[in-house]
């Protein structure tokens, strides 16, 4: 299957390094074939470890000389290897080994290591990319001092870049030019990073809250400076953020930020020297959406907040990921509420989670936050390392309230600074500074699944009580076929008939805190008193719990929370529950051969939104849109028909856009963004409300609306409506649908992230014929596989997001994506593994699909030497449950 096989690596098996790396002190001569490494690293023994050879972690290098202690080391006191590098006898005291390597930047395809992106040489070394550069011990807890000399072609590289504070530069012989940068901080070897290349600069600076004057500089393609001012102004916000909510100043004189276009990632926090795929940095009204600015806003602050909470404490080992990366999505998240409208923010988040991490989190790929084994740590880059993780720390935040939570977070700061932690070390803290105990919630790092919580309630008139009753289940997830009760943080409110929140008084006298009541048992009854009209409950507010939540609230109940509850995420959720009983009806209905029918209380529910000035706009449009087909698949669980769920989405859409179609069109009309595009968040939801309604109203089959969508097509004077109006006449458009389509190429033909969006779009539009469009697109002009933005933004789109066509039921999408990542896994390994993800739901379908794409896995598994990243998630797609 494959030419090296993976080795399951267990954390219970984590032993401290034998060898510690003082300093490490590179020297790097850049040349497009045959890049020249000297490093020179200074080793000592570690005390906490016993003594052992040296074993040094290779990948695919050629070794041209090794020195110990400034002498060449003979042959035979040394192994070597392309992927390793053994002396087994190494001095008993501190020494220092030279070795000297040689790299090919420009056959680097897969982009890990040092590689050329359009003539710029770059790295990537997370996870385990510096290995394809030098010899090292390449794992988290061996932290360094590097000082780094880069020269090169002052031509064809005038800018050279690494991490730390520029200490020299100067001319050299034959045209060429060298750089030394110094960190003086301590980091692990995945955070090193070089650049050298042609680039302009765009340059501003910081006043740290102790004031110091910090450099800020982003590096872009020339011509492009004109399209990072937004990320500048959102790196500077993001600093004073850090510094006023968490208290974090930064550490260098210089902070620099490079965008390029091959990038396998969406950035990397590399220490002072953040590398960027260019879409998550260049933005213009023209060229960029609302999302995209959300998106470069969000990104840039989450790589900068990674300063503190990923690079000075790092993590122990690639087990805790979960420690730099959930941790640090918890605090972009707080970020973005802040700058933008916390419950739109949050509403948004937990669409996402559910979207993505929720299916994970019931698949084959299911995996702990912490996991105890992987094969190859890649693949372990998942949403449920990053967005289960943050909604971990987000409980803390919840269980402890604000100033508790800032302590806790204070004590790691002061505790951990400059050392590789543990989760267990994290969570101690918020332990140590509440006295409470932690066991039981680190069941939330070390089980997987989604937390299913079922609510009853009982109201007795003549006791005044009403009684809150809760069962928890966590279901069997891959070798993990029993479970043990969670930590359940459930903030909830009762809501009296006038619309207003009732005191929560338990019955044994005691308040509940800030509403938070805390589930620890499989089942639990929480009773109140003082209640003599029946209340509608309102649970898990601001989604308090990553869980699935069951209750028995009518759907009066729901349109009351709707139009009531001060909670505005439970609002949203009141609805989408009511529209998703609706739709799993319907859909039971269509494979019945009956038609869907309809729901008028929601559509008074929904209408009464239309009808209220005091929403936020952006909130409107969120509950204006029914829940996706992944929700509803998740939602009925097994022998799923993606085109019964389409249909009965459709429906719904449909009724939506007839029956309030009047008031959608007054608000279209009503609601043009005055004046020049700004991407703020009030200007953003009063687009976002205008596009959904223009949306719904071609869904509902209003002629009119394709005539609006052609003139706001025409006269847009931002992306964000103009990607609208295209989305709504591809999909309804017919003839003027393909006419927007071939003009918007014609427009933006030049520009490659605008040109994604015209990619995405065309492979995700729900039509028959969308997969022949796909396939015939492979051979455009400007299709490229060398490109992993071209490729996700055609192939991983239609994958990903076209329900229906991925899942044909002759099988021809599963089969298509088969050969497309038998084609890529040579190329770019870790772009087609995360591609293949998209099988993570194969055995939720009906029986017909269910075995085509089985087929399809096992068609790649027997396809040849594959890959370690696609072999291992194939291998676990397929394994038995």
């Amino acid at each position: 299957m494959r030419t090296d096989i993976a080795h399951t690596i267990r954390l219970k098996d984590y032993l401290p390094p034998a060898w510690l790396v003082e300093t490490v002190h590179l020297d790097v001569s850049l040349h497009p074939s045959e890049t020249r490494v000297r490093a020179k690293l200074a080793f000592k023994p570690n005390p906490e470890s016993a003594s052992a050879p040296l074993v040094l972690d290779g990948d695919g290098l050629s070794l041209m000389s090794l020195k110990l202690d400034g002498a060449p080391l003979p042959a035979a006191n040394f192994v070597a290897s392309p992927n390793q590098l053994t002396i087994p006898q190494p001095p008993n005291g501190p020494f220092t080994l030279e070795i000297e390597t040689l790299v090919d930047p420009s056959a680097n395809t897969q982009l890990s290591g040092l590689y050329r992106s359009s003539d710029t040489y770059c790295t990537q070394c997370e996870a385990e990319g510096f290995r394809r550069i030098t010899y090292f011990p390449d794992r988290p807890d061996v932290m360094a001092v590097y000082t780094t000399r880069i020269e090169a072609d002052r031509q064809e590289a005038p800018v050279l870049l690494a991490n730390g504070n520029l200490v020299d530069s100067g001319a050299l012989d034959n045209g060429r030019h060298y750089a030394v940068w110094h960190d003086p901080h301590p980091k692990p070897s995945y955070l090193f990073a070089m650049v050298g290349g042609d680039l302009a600069c765009v340059e501003d600076s910081f006043r740290t809250m102790s004031g110091r004057d910090v450099t800020l500089r982003i590096y872009v393609e020339h011509g492009k400076q004109d399209r990072c001012a937004y990320a500048m102004d959102s790196l500077k916000r993001s600093m004073r953020w850090d510094e006023e909510a968490f208290g974090r100043e930064y550490d260098l004189d210089i902070f620099m930020i490079v965008a390029v276009s091959d990038f396998n990632m969406g950035a990397m926090e590399n220490k002072g020297l953040n590398v960027f795929n260019d879409k998550y940095v260049l933005a213009s009204a023209e060229t960029a959406t609302d999302a995209d600015f959300a998106h470069i806003e969000a990104v840039i602050a989450h790589e900068y907040f990674h300063n503190w909470t990923g690079n000075r404490i790092t993590c122990r080992d690639w087990f805790q990921l979960c420690l730099k990366e959930g941790l640090t999505v918890f605090r972009d998240h707080e970020f973005s509420s802040d700058m933008r409208s916390r419950p739109v923010k949050r509403i948004s988040d937990v669409r996402n989670l559910r979207a993505a991490q929720f299916i994970e989190d019931s698949g084959p790929l299911a995996h702990p936050v912490r996991p105890e084994a992987y094969k190859e740590i890649n693949n372990f880059y998942t949403t449920t390392i990053y967005e289960k993780g943050a909604e971990v720390v987000r409980m803390v935040h919840t269980l402890l309230g604000p100033e508790k939570f800032r302590a806790g977070m204070d004590l790691y700061f002061q505790r951990h600074d400059g050392e590789a932690a543990t989760v267990e070390q994290f969570i101690q803290c918020f332990a140590d500074v509440t006295g409470r105990d932690i066991a039981q919630f680190m069941l939330w790092y070390s089980q997987a699944g989604t937390p299913r919580v079922t609510v009853s309630t009982h109201h007795d008139a003549a006791a005044g009580t009403y009684a809150l009753s809760l069962k928890q289940a966590v279901p069997p997830t891959p070798n993990q076929p029993t479970k043990s009760p969670m930590v359940i943080p459930l903030v909830t409110g009762l809501i009296g008939p006038d619309g207003r929140d009732l005191p929560l008084v338990l019955a044994d006298g005691g308040v509940v805190r800030r509403g938070v009541l805390v589930l620890h048992e499989a089942e639990w009854t929480f009773t109140f008193t003082g209640i003599t009209e029946r209340p509608v409950l309102s649970i898990n507010r601001g989604f308090s719990a990553p869980i699935e939540l069951v209750t028995d609230l009518s759907n009066d109940d729901l349109a009351f929370l709707a139009a009531h509850d001060s909670d505005p995420f439970n609002r949203w959720q009141a609805l989408q529950t009511i529209s998703m009983r609706l739709l799993i009806e319907n859909v039971a209905s269509i494979r019945a051969g009956k038609a869907p029918r309809s729901d008028d209380k929601l559509m008074v529910a929904l209408a009464a939104l239309l009808e209220n000035p005091a929403l936020e706009p952006a909130f409107v449009a969120l509950a204006l849109v029914p829940p996706g087909e992944g929700d509803i698949a998740r939602e009925i669980g097994s022998d799923i028909d993606p085109d019964a769920i389409f249909q009965a989405r459709t429906a719904l859409r449909r009724e939506i856009g007839t029956r309030l179609g009047a008031a959608l069109s007054t608000l279209y009309e009503r609601l043009t963004v005055p004046g020049g595009y700004t991407p703020d968040a009030t200007s953003a939801g009063r687009r976002a409300l205008r596009n959904v309604a223009l949306d719904l109203m071609a869904a509902g089959g209003d002629a009119s609306a394709i005539t609006w969508a052609a003139r706001q097509y025409d006269a847009a004077d931002n992306m964000t409506d103009r990607m609208a109006a295209l989305a709504t006449l591809a999909l309804h458009g017919g003839p003027e649908g393909e006419r927007a389509l071939a003009d918007f190429y014609s427009r933006f033909e030049g520009d490659a992230l605008v040109i994604d969006k015209w990619f995405s779009l065309q492979a995700t539009i729900p039509q028959a014929d969308t997969l022949d469009k796909v396939r015939a697109l492979t051979k455009h002009a400007a299709f490229s596989f060398g490109n992993p933005n071209r490729v996700r933004a055609l192939i991983g789109a239609f994958a990903m997001s076209n329900v229906t066509q991925f899942n044909r039921a002759d099988g021809a999408g599963y089969d298509f994506l088969a050969e497309t990542l038998l084609a890529l896994d040579p190329k770019n390994p870790q772009v087609a593994a995360r591609m293949a993800t998209a099988f993570r739901t194969w055995r939720t379908l009906e029986e017909g699909r269910r075995g085509k794409a089985e087929a399809a896995l096992k068609r790649i598994k027997e396809g040849g030497e594959l890959s370690r990243d696609l072999a291992d998630i194939v291998e676990r797609a397929l394994a038995p449950v």
